[in-house]
């Protein structure tokens, strides 16, 4: 069974549901959908965290991620860009750069904002660098996804997204079916890639 590895870091929840919809997207193509999370950069190095979250998914590994068959990386945005411990654990991946393991794979990328003015659209490619040097092949959702062209709130065509809101709303119905289409094209990518 393919494996597709969805990273990501969640500070408010936001983005932990965002990578549950992409999954049920994934898994509805027979593929396995591996969600791991990561945990937050402190500004202390001093710091350590558990190696095991209290709660939601793992924590990610290099090796899941050199192992998966496609990836999907989603963050909240800070700035207009990747949160600090996504950025982290891509400058932990030289090694596989330098070897080539992920030349070749599909990949996506999925963000959250608290305002819809939050930066999305500089946020998914600041998290698509990374995946360009590593020599991923890197796709969104396409408009023949009716969700890009009725959305109110979230949902590109570079990654889905959600507006959060200062209180976490929940995902809209356009967000969700964006989340779940991008599960599904990294799953399809990666079996018609790997045959």
């Amino acid at each position: 069974m393919h494996k597709i590895l969805i990273v990501y870091y969640s500070q408010h929840g936001s983005v932990s549901r965002m990578a549950e919809q992409i999954s049920l997207g994934v898994e509805s193509r027979n593929c396995e959908a591996l969600l791991r999370c990561l945990p937050p950069v402190s500004a202390s190095t001093e710091q350590t965290d558990s190696a095991v979250p209290e709660q939601g998914a793992p924590y990610a590994s290099i090796d899941e991620f050199e192992q998966c068959d496609g990836l999907v990386v989603g963050s909240p945005g800070y700035f207009g860009n990747m949160a600090a411990p996504l950025k982290y654990f891509f400058d932990q991946t030289s090694r596989l750069w330098l070897s080539g393991a992920m030349i070749g794979k599909p990949a996506g990328v999925f963000t959250a904002t608290s305002s819809q003015h939050g930066g999305q659209e500089t946020v998914l490619t600041s998290m698509m660098l990374p995946l360009l040097h590593h020599g991923m092949l890197i796709t969104g959702v396409p408009y023949s996804e009716p969700a890009l062209n009725q959305t109110h709130s979230g949902a590109t065509p570079y990654g889905p997204s959600h507006v959060a809101g200062s209180e976490g709303q929940a995902l809209s119905e356009h967000e969700i079916a964006a989340c779940r289409t991008l599960g599904k094209r990294i799953a399809d990518l990666a079996v018609r890639l790997s045959n």
